[in-house]
């Protein structure tokens, strides 16, 4: 029998968003104890959509200069502390066990990532710094080429792939249990990180090419190379990404969350049903696909794929068990504790 997620207390396992842009909202004064309708997220919408963890990611664009940017990210990070202490049914998430203990105390979780590794200028300390200040993964660049990699949407490439101290980047993020970020890198920089990466990696936020025909998006190879290497793919929710075809500037031509669900099931078919999440990038798009308009419908993307004949157990997994499965992965294997 079909379940019921249109009420979030009928969802019975954990809820993971693995990235949306949120700390900048934060950072330039936005509150997130009470309901808005500015944004896509905050906290009392959290709870509406029964998310029980959402990534906040700490994004510079890679046009800003290095110390600037570093500002930037120190400032996001300062913000989403200050919220998450202001508000009592929120707590910070440093570990897989963390999102489980809050859960399991009536809390949601707020863990962070950062969006663009070109703040650290080249400095394997200051990545370690971001582990201390709870950064759990790293995209390694965004739209543009950086010191670690070549971007998807860079015009021309620099590196061909990683370079040489990108190779040394993603080595300290496997010692020190920070998961690596493919999503926004160019497809010979995916192929580098898999080949130099000893733990499974994520995609926080990116789609399927094969269905949507954007560099952004990821092509079967890859998802089948990524879920191969123990990883997995957290679908996002950019109209562009979702249907190339679509005019962002008129609502009638945008997908809906029908669409969103045609791409986890794409991933399913390709590499299987434990190589996909959701990692819907709110905050950081311009426009939602009809039915996700914010935080608060996640339970549509989970009743329409419970219509489509996922049970409890797979719906569990694409959820968030695939992804904290990968965490866990993640952090096993590090071989240097850093004490927080």
């Amino acid at each position: 029998m079909e379940n019921d997620f249109t009420n979030k207390g009928n969802i019975p396992f954990i809820v993971i968003d693995t990235h949306c842009d949120t700390p900048g909202r934060l950072a330039d004064g936005a509150v997130l104890s009470s309901k808005g309708d500015n944004g896509h997220f905050d906290y009392p919408r959290m709870a509406e959509g029964g998310v029980d963890c959402e990534f906040f990611a700490l994004y510079t664009p890679n046009d800003m200069p290095p110390d600037t940017a570093l500002r930037r990210v120190m400032e996001m990070s300062a913000a989403v502390h200050d919220s998450v202490e202001a508000f009592p049914g929120v707590r910070m998430a440093y570990s897989p066990a963390d999102v489980m203990r809050n859960k399991e105390a009536g809390r949601r979780s707020v863990a962070v990532g950062m969006e663009n590794a070109a703040p650290l200028c080249k400095s394997l300390p200051l990545l370690r710094e971001m582990y201390r200040m709870g950064v759990r993964y790293v995209t390694l660049t965004h739209n543009g080429n950086n010191e670690i990699c070549d971007a998807a949407l860079a015009p021309e490439k620099r590196w061909n792939g990683l370079s040489p101290f990108g190779k040394e980047f993603v080595s300290e993020m496997n010692r020190i249990g920070m998961m690596i970020d493919v999503s926004h890198i160019s497809d010979d920089s995916f192929f580098d990180v898999l080949s130099c990466s000893s733990a499974p990696v994520i995609a926080s936020h990116s789609c399927c090419r094969a269905i949507s025909e954007h560099p952004r998006n990821m092509t079967d190879g890859m998802i089948k190379a990524l879920a191969d290497a123990g990883g997995v793919v957290q679908i996002n929710f950019c109209p562009l990404f979702v249907d190339a075809s679509c005019d962002e500037s008129a609502y009638e031509t945008l997908p809906s969350f029908k669409e969103v669900a045609d791409h986890i099931e794409h991933v399913i078919k390709i590499a299987g049903i434990g190589s996909v999440g959701i990692g819907s990038d709110f905050d950081g798009i311009d426009h939602t696909p009809k039915g996700l308009e914010d935080i608060s419908k996640m339970p549509a993307l989970l009743q329409e794929l419970s219509g489509r004949g996922y049970g409890e157990k797979e719906l569990a997994l694409i959820a968030g068990g695939n992804f904290l499965r990968v965490w866990k992965a993640v952090d096993d294997k590090k071989t240097l504790k850093i004490d927080m």
